[in-house]
Order: structure tokens, then C-alpha cells, then sequence
């Protein structure tokens, strides 16, 4: 009998605890893209954007630079996007940006850490001598870590040297 109550019991708990665990589903009004508004213009309120920033696409005016193989210069295409992402920033002065860099799958671990930093700190100098605060620009290198293209061709090496913007909350 102390057997079979012992049993209910611990189903019951089981049960109790497996129904408080469910997620609560979201509807789209909940969302913080509708709370923050469809419009994609400049809003009062923080910056919830794709956590994979400006890699994502959706960000408009916010854009991914690409590098040469193992170089961290700025092209003159690179420049003009930046000259976009700077406008951006000055739309958007309540945010401030994580700039990644980003390298290919050649190398080692720690070349390609230093590469990615170098294109980071490249990018962020660059929007610095224009006129944005550095204290809303962080710099971090994840190297060939996040990589958004697999393979082993030039093609897919090229979409992976880059510096990639993630717009974070005040």
C-alpha cells in the first residue's frame, strides 16, 4: 500500500512539474518587432535587432564589409558601405555597435583570431576618424569561428572575411 502512494505521489510531482515547464507561446503582437514597430525607421525605444546583426540582412542601412585574403585594409567599395553604416549610426544615436571580425578557415586558431581583430579595429578606426564616438563602437574577434558560409572555395572563403555589425541596447 505505502508502496503504491509512494508511486502516486511521484507521478503526480512528475505530472505537476512537466506542465509548469511548457513555453508559453508567443503571438506575433507580443513579439518585439511588432512592440517596436513594422516600419524599420529610427523608433525611441531599444535596438532588439537579429542577433546575427548586419550578417542578417534585415537591418537596413547596416552592412557587412568584406576583406581581401589575409588583409585588413579597407577597399573603397568597404569605405562606401561604411559611409552607409555611419549614417546609420547617426540615425541611431541612442545605439551602439559590437563590430566582429570575422576570417576564413585557413589558418591557424591564433592567426586568424589576430586577422579578425585587425579587420575589427580597421573598421572601427575608420568610423572613428568620421566623426562616431568610439565609446559606442566594442571590437571582437571570433577569428574563423562564425563562419555563414561552408566549403572550400574561393566563394565561400570571401563571404567569411569579413567585419559584421551587431547594433546592442543603451
Amino acid at each position: 500500500m505505502l508502496r503504491k502512494f509512494s508511486f502516486t505521489v511521484i507521478a503526480v510531482a512528475a505530472l505537476v512539474l512537466a506542465s509548469s515547464c511548457h513555453k508559453k507561446d508567443v503571438k506575433p503582437e507580443d513579439s518585439a518587432a511588432a512592440k517596436a514597430g513594422e516600419s524599420g525607421g529610427v523608433t525611441d525605444k531599444p535596438i532588439n535587432f537579429d542577433p546575427q546583426g548586419s550578417d542578417s540582412g534585415k537591418i537596413d542601412g547596416l552592412h557587412t564589409i568584406y576583406f581581401d585574403y589575409d588583409k585588413s585594409a579597407l577597399s573603397s567599395e568597404a569605405k562606401k558601405l561604411l559611409g552607409e553604416n555611419i549614417d546609420w549610426l547617426k540615425k541611431n544615436q541612442k545605439s551602439s555597435l559590437q563590430i566582429e571580425g570575422h576570417t576564413d578557415e585557413r589558418g591557424s586558431v591564433e592567426y586568424n583570431l589576430a586577422l579578425g581583430d585587425r579587420r575589427a579595429k580597421s573598421v572601427r578606426k575608420y568610423l572613428v576618424d568620421s566623426g562616431i564616438d568610439g565609446k559606442r563602437l566594442k571590437v571582437i574577434s571570433y577569428g574563423k569561428e562564425k563562419p555563414v558560409a561552408t566549403g572550400d572555395t574561393e566563394a565561400a572563403y570571401s563571404k567569411n572575411r569579413r567585419a559584421n555589425f551587431v547594433p546592442l541596447s543603451e
